[in-house]
């Protein structure tokens, strides 16, 4: 279980952190794609998914996005929804990796002696 692990919940949640970002980056390129349906993720479940290390964990997090508005094309990708959901994870994630390189920091002096 990664709660029990050196990291706790913080190493579980920068993976899915970046899996999110991958989703989020493949939202707004396609943008323009005709019947493209824009993805997310419940980051609780998923996070919890990965916690528990079941198969294809992320996977079963993922959900297609409602839109506020619908277009002629079929196109469900919000671009300023997309662009600040992909801002707002991307400062999670740094955050996040903030975390764990003082936690490795931390562990490194404990290790050396210092």
């Amino acid at each position: 279980m990664a709660g029990d692990s050196l990291f706790g919940v913080h190493g579980a949640a920068l993976e899915v952190r970046s899996q999110r970002m991958g989703l989020l980056a493949s939202n707004i390129a396609n943008a323009s794609t005709p019947g493209f349906k824009a993805r997310d993720i419940n980051f609780g479940s998923a996070l919890a998914a990965v916690e528990n290390g079941g198969d294809n964990a992320f996977a079963k997090a993922v959900q297609f996005r409602v839109p506020n508005q619908t277009t002629m094309d079929g196109n469900t990708v919000e671009l300023n929804q997309e662009q600040t959901a992909f801002a707002e994870n991307a400062v999670q994630y740094q955050t996040t990796l903030s975390f764990l390189n003082g936690r490795i920091s931390q562990v490194t002096r404990a290790l050396k002696g210092e």
